[in-house]
């Protein structure tokens, strides 16, 4: 199976010449108009993609409180994604009906994320593969819970 594993400054490079071209009204390819519909919906992080060179070399402390705009972004489109080819199986439905639970995808979105990130946490600390039902189930308890 191949996964599209680019690097750090390939994410904030993309991300970057995706604002550009948006200001400059240039024509984007698929995933870069996906790309900047999530970016219009987070305004206060378009500063951090006006230079390229700077995104590249900034660093984003967890413990400073600032959220990562390159990494959130990401998670939006890697959560987009999945729902479009509904991998890992039964994604698309729990994102949908989580979605409807809180009638935002932007919020659901961001639900989601916290499970993506606890999903990938937890294969990276115990040296195993992401549990994609553990994910789902995370996605479908939020969507349920009251």
């Amino acid at each position: 199976m191949f996964m599209f594993t680019p690097s750090q400054a390939d994410v904030r490079r993309f991300f970057c010449a995706v604002h550009a071209k948006t200001q400059s009204s240039q024509p984007l390819e698929a995933l870069e108009i996906i790309a900047s519909q999530w970016m219009a919906e987070h305004p206060e992080y378009h500063g951090d993609f006006t230079d390229a060179d700077v995104a590249l070399k900034k660093m984003y402390e967890v413990q400073g409180g600032k959220t990562n705009p390159f990494l959130h972004l990401s998670m939006h489109l890697s959560i987009s994604e999945q729902c479009s080819i509904d991998q890992p199986r039964g994604i698309r439905q729990a994102v949908e009906l989580l979605t409807a639970k809180r009638d935002s995808l932007h919020d659901a979105h961001h639900e989601a994320m916290d499970c993506l990130g606890q999903m990938v946490w937890e294969s990276q600390r115990a040296g195993q593969p992401p549990d994609g039902a553990a994910y789902i189930d995370c996605v479908q308890r939020r969507a349920t819970r009251d």
